[in-house]
C-alpha cells in the first residue's frame, strides 16, 4: 500500500531576535503589529535550496508575496553568517581566532550562539556547540566525507568542550580558548531561524503559514481548512524514507515539529552506514537503537536542540527527560531501528500511527 504523505516534520527561546527587511529589529508588541489580511485556501509559496536542504514557506494570508520574498532574502543572509563551510562567515572568523582572541559577532547571531550554549549546559553533555572539529573531520554530507582513523578521532574529540567557549554579553564577543576548537551551530540553527521567520511573519501581518526549513516545521495559526479546533494535521517523518513519507500524524497549531534521523545524511563505507549525527563524547556517530526522534514544542529552537540531545540519551533516558518537560509543552515520538514507536505521555491521546508501513507501538516495559 502506498505510504501516506502529509505536511512533514524534519530533523535543540527566550532570546528570539526577529528579522526585518533591513536587518534584525526588535520584536514588535502584539498591539503594534499590522492586522492580518484575509486567510485563503491557496497559499503564496516558494521553495528554495539553502543550508544544504530544501526550504519551503507557505503564507495563507492574501497579498503577502513581498513578505515571502523578504523572508527568503533574510534566511540567505543569516545562512551566510553561520556556515562553517565558507571562508569569511562570522562563525568561520570565530573559529579562525580560536586560542588567539575573542571575536565580536552581530546582534542577530549572538543570541543563537547563546541558545546553543544553553543546550550545551543543560543536556547532560549530549549537545555541544563546539562539535566542529568532529563534524569537519567526518564531513558527512559532502563529497570529501570519510571515516577517520581512531587516532584522528581521539585527537579532535579533545577539542570538543563547550566549557572552553567564553561569551561576553556586554561586548557580544565569542572566544574559543583552545587552538583548533570550532563552533558548529548545525544542531540548532534551522530551528532558531524557523522561530525568527515566525516572528517576522507576525510582525508583517501574517497569521497563518507553514514554515519548513528542511523538515523543521512550524504550523502557524489556524488551519485554513476551517476545522473546529483550528488544528493542522502534521505527518511524522519516516526516518528511513525520503521527506514526505509519514509513519503517523498529530494535530497541531502554533507548534514546532522537528525530527532528527540517522538516515537523513549518511556515509556508506565498507558495508557500513554512518550517520551525520555525532556524539560529542565519542567523536563518532551515535550508537544506540534509535532511528529517529520527533520533538513537538512551542519553539523550533527548542525542538532542534532537544532532538539532538535526546538522540544521544537513547530511548529510556531520552523519554524520561522529555516526560519531565511536559509542563513546558514539550512532547516526543521515538522511533527505533526495529520499527517500534514510543510516544511521550502528553501525546498519547493525539498521535495516530498508520498501519500500512510496518511500524508498531513498542511495549511500555521497554522504557523501564
Amino acid at each position: 500500500m502506498k505510504l501516506r504523505k502529509l505536511i512533514q516534520v524534519g530533523l535543540v527561546l527566550t532570546l528570539l531576535v526577529p528579522l526585518s527587511a533591513c536587518g534584525i529589529t526588535k520584536q514588535k508588541a502584539a498591539n503594534q503589529r499590522p492586522k492580518p489580511t484575509k486567510v485563503v485556501q491557496t497559499p503564496t509559496e516558494d521553495t528554495q535550496f539553502m543550508m544544504g536542504t530544501v526550504v519551503t514557506l507557505r503564507i495563507y494570508n492574501k497579498n503577502k508575496k513581498h513578505v515571502l520574498d523578504d523572508a527568503f532574502k533574510l534566511l540567505k543572509r543569516e545562512a551566510k553568517k553561520i556556515t562553517v563551510n565558507q571562508k569569511g562567515s562570522e562563525i568561520d572568523k570565530v573559529n579562525a581566532a580560536a586560542g588567539k582572541h575573542p571575536v565580536v559577532v552581530s546582534k542577530d547571531l549572538y543570541p543563537m550562539i547563546k541558545r546553543a550554549y544553553y543546550y550545551s549546559q543543560n543536556s547532560n553533555d549530549s549537545f555541544d556547540l563546539s562539535i566542529g572539529p568532529i563534524t569537519q573531520l567526518w564531513h558527512i554530507g559532502f563529497s570529501d566525507a570519510k571515516v577517520p582513523t581512531k587516532q584522528e578521532i581521539a585527537t579532535n574529540v579533545k577539542l570538543v568542550d563547550y566549557r572552553k567557549v567564553k561569551l561576553n554579553d556586554k561586548k557580544r564577543s565569542v572566544y574559543l580558548e583552545k587552538k583548533g576548537m570550532q563552533l558548529d551551530l548545525g544542531g540548532i540553527a534551522k530551528g532558531y531561524m524557523t522561530d525568527q521567520v515566525k516572528t517576522y511573519f507576525l510582525n508583517h501581518g501574517v497569521s497563518t503559514a507553514i514554515i519548513d526549513l528542511g523538515g523543521n516545521i512550524y504550523v502557524m495559526g489556524d488551519s485554513p481548512k476551517g476545522t473546529k479546533s483550528g488544528n493542522w494535521t502534521v505527518g511524522i517523518q519516516d526516518p528511513k524514507e525520503a521527506r514526505g513519507t509519514s509513519i503517523g500524524s498529530i494535530p497541531a497549531k502554533n507548534k514546532s515539529i522537528v525530527t532528527s534521523g540517522i538516515y537523513e545524511r549518511v556515509l556508506r563505507k565498507n558495508g557500513k552506514v554512518y550517520s551525520h549525527l555525532m556524539d560529542p563524547k565519542t567523536g563518532a556517530p551515535y550508537s544506540n537503537n534509535l532511528m529517529g526522534v520527533s520533538i513537538i514544542s512551542k519553539k523550533s529552537t527548542d525542538g532542534d536542540g532537544l532532538s539532538t540531545a535526546t538522540f544521544d540519551m537513547g530511548l529510556k533516558k531520552g523519554m524520561r527527560y522529555i516526560n519531565g518537560k511536559a509542563k513546558q509543552g514539550v512532547g516526543a515520538i521515538f522511533i527505533t531501528k526495529d520499527k517500534k514507536v514510543y510516544v511521550s505521555d502528553n501525546l498519547k491521546d493525539d498521535f495516530t500511527l498508520f498501519g500500512e508501513n510496518g511500524y508498531k507501538y513498542g511495549s511500555a516495559s521497554d522504557l523501564k
